[in-house]
């Protein structure tokens, strides 16, 4: 079988990177990033840099274009299908009476990946999304994702998933991110899989347990049944997902897993000398810098005129050298409670993260966003993924494509 890729939501190409690096013969044939309401396409460029426009659909759009206005149809047949969708409402709008079923609200770019696997078909698949997915909605929790393994139960996959804390495997940040690993039942491994039972998938034989090993077996299990209708998935389903599981012919089971810990990268050894002044946080401003970072408790008021009190507790003002980065989210580097505080290694000179060390955080190569604002570089990094754990599934995932 071909080692092909389709990249959806692109950004500045972590899935494509993190798989070349394995050096195994994958080839992406075609790749898709837009950012809506941008005048700039800073990713799409960042992207077009590194790898060239070649492949996007006849060169037609070389600027990017909305996934939502592709034809689906003219998307190059691939093996794997990859992605960094964005966490939204999946709940859904209504029913059609196409023999498609249904489709999502407006803007929800879940769909567009599902109508990608409709039309191509991809035997393999994996996504990632934030943490929080599984839990989603707060009022009804477990929906949202529960919508997502009802379609690929629909169009005949099974699905593992992992939520991965990047620094307990190595990573230099402590980034928890949901992995979707989806294959169709009728390929050579889904048929393999399917004579192994769920719980020794999710301890020892899944693509999860191999690329990030757990402590085993796992102490409590959890499971539920989909229902068959997508739509009465997201109108009544509810469930407690847990941070790994196995889905199979609408049958779940998800636990609570103890990863098998290894050394992370710190902070220090990701940081660089600095003497650019534009990243140094001034001795008038410190003051409100550590009143921002630490522990509140304000009263506020909603629009209705309740009371209420808004608290936080206290998170570092510096960053700790001896453990990894905390998650870096888009604002990194704006006066936000977010951003990272280092003392410069060389000078001790207080100040924010360098867009190199930013880049280093989620383990692409130095001045991989170079060209851009830097505060488009931090952004970019922002809303990447950390490329290790990328090359860590790549690697089971050619050995399985491999074996097709």
């Amino acid at each position: 079988m071909k080692k092909s890729i389709v990249e959806l939501f692109a950004g500045v190409g972590g899935f494509r990177l993190g798989m070349e690096r394995l050096n195994s013969g994958w080839e992406t044939v075609w790749f898709s990033q837009w950012e809506p309401g941008a005048r700039t396409q800073w990713a799409h460029e960042c992207y077009v840099h590194h790898f060239g426009d070649a492949i996007d659909l006849n060169r037609e759009y070389t600027t990017g274009i909305d996934i939502s206005e592709v034809n689906k149809e003219a998307i190059p047949d691939h093996t794997l299908l990859v992605g960094g969708f964005p966490c939204q409402d999946y709940s859904v709008a209504h029913s059609l009476s196409t023999s498609q079923g249904l489709e999502g609200k407006k803007g929800v770019l879940w769909w567009q990946i599902r109508d990608t696997l409709i039309a191509k078909n991809a035997p393999f698949v994996l996504l990632e999304n934030v943490d929080r997915l599984i839990k989603s909605p707060a009022k009804q929790r477990g929906r949202d994702f529960g919508v997502i393994l009802a379609c690929f139960n629909e169009l005949g996959y099974s699905v593992e998933w992992r939520v991965v804390n990047a620094a307990l495997y190595g990573g230099p940040q402590r980034r928890r991110r949901t992995f979707i690993f989806a294959y169709k039942n009728d390929t050579k491994y889904g048929k393999k899989m399917a004579k192994i039972s769920y719980e020794d998938i999710i301890n020892q034989y899944g693509l999860m347990a191999e690329a990030f090993p757990i402590e085993f077996p796992v102490e409590k299990v959890s499971e539920t049944v989909l229902f068959e209708d997508v739509v009465e998935v997201s109108d009544k389903f509810q469930f407690g997902f847990e941070t790994s599981g196995y889905m199979r012919n609408g049958r779940i089971i998800t636990a609570k897993v103890k990863e098998k810990e290894e050394s992370p990268i710190t902070l220090k050894e990701i940081l660089e000398a600095c003497e650019n002044e534009d990243y140094f946080v001034s001795s008038s401003d410190l003051p409100s810098w550590v009143e921002m970072k630490g522990a509140k408790k304000k009263e506020r008021t909603t629009a209705e005129g309740h009371t209420y009190t808004f608290s936080e507790g206290a998170i570092p003002f510096l960053d700790y050298y001896n453990k990894p980065g905390r998650t870096m989210l888009t604002s990194e580097g704006t006066k936000n409670r977010s951003t990272h505080i280092v003392a410069d290694p060389a000078t001790g000179t207080i100040r924010i993260l360098t867009p190199i060390e930013c880049e280093r955080l989620q383990g692409f190569d130095d001045n991989w966003t170079v060209g851009m604002p830097d505060r488009m570089r931090r952004f970019c990094m922002g809303n990447a993924l950390v490329v290790p754990m990328i090359t860590r599934m790549g690697r089971y995932i050619t050995s399985i494509v491999e074996g097709e």
